[in-house]
């Protein structure tokens, strides 16, 4: 046999290897066949293949090497070096090399990421999966390339119960799959990942009711699902993703320890036949979806266990209403508004309504991105005085202790909020206010500041201004207020 890694060529020739008329060369190493194994299979397959190269034993060991990952990076394979022909002609031809002299025995993890090649012949990609889908593989991944010329059908035949009752992990990226009958019973499946799949709504629900021991699915971006159910028989499920799924409208879930879901699109109908163990929710909204009215009236009663909430929403319109229902265990919320200068008559004080929905909530954290000058800055209302300027309901935030608010600014309605909580809030201890706008972030983790244009600094000024004369006098002495301002590199 002889396989190719990153431009390593293994031998199977005795002579090219120092052996001779059937004599060992007395400086090979001797240890018992499965230690040798074991050290074999815990390197890179890279390594792997190199130490193929100049050991008998490690030659044999290859044969059976049970972690195959095989990607252009993991070939060398520069991918800016040749056109994506002779890419894709080179990648075909090594993937094909090592698997049809691998003896298909042995295979633990198969990783196939054809990445940048988008006309990978369906028939190389069946082969392979035939001589790696073994009884004993725990970790399955293909991903296809988003602009596949050939639409791949995943072979549902690899997943029948004979061959897969060892499999742990089952990704596929930019493929078809249809699972039909001849999917047995996946015994130690406890993990799923579908990105860019064409399956519907029906066909997932079939392929998770064989899946009893699951503990994660992720899907993304698979736009033929109108509807996902997730069967009762799903006794251990506790995490659920789904992003970006255009055609959903409803999430029906029935596995009833379901405790982390996290969720970016439009607003869909969501129903959790057995809420009480869903402690952690994450929603993002793809558009305009006004997520936080939908999340203020909606989950308190679809999930009253939650402990953590974030929500993300780009361009809010509607105010959050104050409402009976609560969230009677939250501690940790985290709301990102994107955009808001898109809505200018949106109402930062309406936040009030989840902290008085929260009677637990121990920290508050508000991230305004993007932020523009608004047009209803306190500045301009000299006769101001926040505590007489609205009714103010006589509500508690009373185990609240830590607020951060970045993006802050001038607008009246932010000044009321900050100031509803200083006076309500009797064991804050710690509030920080960040006037910097976000341009603090660095780009890309380097040193580099992002700039701010002059209508920035503006309001920077005017937001600090605004503190001075509005917040810093009404914040208690027990209460640690701590100002974030742009560094000397951001205002270069």
């Amino acid at each position: 046999m002889d396989a190719s890694a990153s431009g390593i060529e293994v031998f199977t020739s005795r002579k090219e290897h120092g052996i001779q008329s059937g004599k060992r060369r007395r400086s090979e190493l001797i240890l018992p066949e499965d230690i040798l194994w074991q050290i074999h299979a815990l390197m890179t397959m890279k390594d792997a293949a190199r130490a193929s190269c100049v050991s008998w034993g490690f030659l044999h060991s290859w044969r059976c090497y049970p972690n195959l990952e095989f990607d252009i990076k993991a070939f060398g394979i520069n991918e800016g070096a040749h056109d994506i022909d002779q890419i894709t002609s080179d990648f075909i031809s090594r993937v094909d090399h090592i698997m049809m002299n691998h003896s298909g025995i042995g295979v633990k993890s198969f990783k196939l990421r054809t990445y940048p090649c988008d006309n990978v012949d369906p028939s190389y990609v069946d082969r392979w999966l035939q001589i790696a889908a073994t009884c004993e593989i725990e970790e399955f991944e293909l991903q296809m390339p988003r602009s596949n010329k050939i639409e791949y059908n995943f072979p549902c035949s690899l997943l029948s119960t004979e061959r897969r009752s060892s499999m742990q992990s089952f990704s596929l990226n930019n493929c078809a799959f249809h699972p039909s009958v001849e999917v047995g019973c996946l015994s130690s499946l406890t993990s799923v990942n579908l990105s860019s799949v064409h399956i519907t709504g029906e066909e997932l629900c079939s392929f998770l009711s064989k899946s009893l021991v699951l503990k994660q699915l992720v899907v993304y971006d698979c736009n033929d699902i109108v509807c996902l159910k997730i069967p009762c028989v799903q006794s251990q499920l506790n995490f659920l993703q789904v992003h970006r799924c255009a055609m959903l409208e409803m999430i029906e879930n029935n596995a009833p320890k379901l405790s982390r879901f996290n969720y970016i699109g439009h607003p869909i109908h969501l129903s959790f036949g057995n809420p009480l163990q869903l402690s952690h929710i994450q929603m993002i909204s793809a558009s305009e979806s006004d997520i936080l009215y939908c999340a203020r009236t909606k989950l308190p009663s679809i999930a009253p266990n939650l402990q953590t909430l974030f929500l993300t929403s780009r361009n809010e319109k509607i105010n959050t209403p104050m409402l009976a229902g609560k969230f009677f265990y939250l501690k940790h919320l985290e709301v990102v508004l994107v955009e808001p200068s898109l809505s200018p008559d949106y109402d930062f004080r309406s936040l009030v309504s989840f902290l008085e929905g929260s009677p637990a909530l121990d920290t508050f954290i508000l991230h305004v991105e993007i932020p523009t000058v608004r047009h209803d800055s306190i500045l301009e209302y000299s006769n101001y005085n926040s505590y007489h300027s609205r009714h103010i309901l006589q509500y508690r935030h009373k185990y609240l202790k830590n607020v951060i608010i970045t993006g802050f600014c001038s607008a009246k309605s932010m000044i009321e909020f900050t100031n509803d909580i200083l006076e309500h809030a009797p064991l804050l201890e710690c509030l920080t206010l960040d006037t910097s706008r976000g341009h603090e972030r660095k780009i890309h983790n380097s040193s580099i500041c992002l700039h701010m244009f002059e209508e920035d600094l503006v309001e920077v000024q005017r937001a600090r201004l605004a503190i001075e004369r509005h917040v810093v006098g009404n914040v208690p002495s027990t209460v640690n207020l701590k100002l974030i301002e742009p560094c000397s590199e951001c205002l270069s």
